[in-house]
């Protein structure tokens, strides 16, 4: 499992990294890292996978994380065909908490930006869906001057009058349930890779126990009682999650009516869908659409 911070991402000249990204797809690897992290979709759709949170993104999706929070946004499996021509772009900063010294945060006057980091380690996001939001789009238009500086006084100001920004807005909402915490060593990754890829590529099949626990080298029970512990949900739950999560995305773009989301998304029967995504999403499919769809 390759670290999410390369050693060319390293700053050489710079206490913070910050970069614009451009490629086919995103990064596909479930990763963790020492490092904050603020991030921001400017194209491309999928599914993001933060802790034990599973929830659809799309342009404009903004999340800061604290440091060693699992992720993983995994692009919708039309930016992985050849020659498909998609493209997904976004700019994410990364910093470590001593990038402006070992108690820099620890200031009388950092005490909101403290608490802002502090928060960061259960994850926040900011906006409501893909509708407009006030306080995202402001910072993502902070993060495309702050990815357009040079190196210097002006740019560690930048980054820190958007964090205080951040800091005293009350908008958020937290990603990872309050009692997550990462449990997965470096060296599972890989088993954890393996289960995510498998469940992504299949899960609009039947997806058979017995096999995901063999992909893992493990009995079933097991390969239960792994995943819970690292994943804060069963294995089950997070079957159901991945599979609401896209028909949250296939009810936005409002192609297909109800059952037909119902089967793409890997149920059979409709009463069924219809139970978990009231359970998973808190609304029934057409609330969901009334809120969350892009007007």
């Amino acid at each position: 499992m390759r670290s999410a911070l390369r050693k060319d991402l390293e700053p050489v000249a710079a206490s913070f990294i910050v970069k614009q990204l451009s490629d086919p797809f995103f990064d596909p690897y479930w990763h963790f890292h020492p490092h904050y992290q603020l991030f921001l979709v400017e194209e491309g759709t999928g599914t993001r996978f933060i802790g034990d949170s599973i929830q659809p993104f799309g342009p404009g999706d903004l999340v800061f994380l604290g440091p060693n929070l699992p992720h993983l946004w995994r692009s919708d499996q039309a930016y992985f065909v050849k020659d498909s021509g998609l493209r997904v772009r976004g700019i994410v900063v990364y910093f470590q908490e001593d990038f402006l010294g070992t108690d820099f945060f620890d200031k009388p006057e950092m005490l909101l930006l403290r608490q802002l980091l502090n928060n960061a380690r259960q994850g926040l996001e900011w906006g409501e869906g893909r509708q407009p939001d006030a306080t995202r789009e402001h910072i993502a238009n902070a993060l495309r001057r702050l990815s357009g500086m040079p190196v210097g006084f002006g740019r560690v100001l930048a980054l820190l009058t958007l964090l205080d920004e951040l800091a005293h807005t009350a908008s958020h909402r937290f990603i990872t349930s309050a009692g997550y915490t990462n449990t997965v060593k470096p060296h599972e990754t890989d088993r954890m890779q393996t289960v995510h890829d498998y469940v992504l590529e299949h899960f609009h099949e039947h997806i058979n126990l017995d096999t995901v626990a063999e992909l893992a080298g493990m009995t079933p029970p097991a390969f239960c009682r792994y995943f819970k512990a690292r994943a804060n949900k069963t294995f089950s739950e997070f079957v159901s999650e991945v599979r609401i999560g896209h028909a949250c995305k296939l009810m936005m773009e409002g192609r297909l009516n109800v059952t037909q989301v119902s089967y793409e998304s890997g149920y059979r029967t409709l009463s069924n869908f219809n139970r978990q995504f009231k359970e998973i999403t808190g609304k029934t499919p057409m609330e969901y659409v009334r809120t969350y769809r892009t007007i």
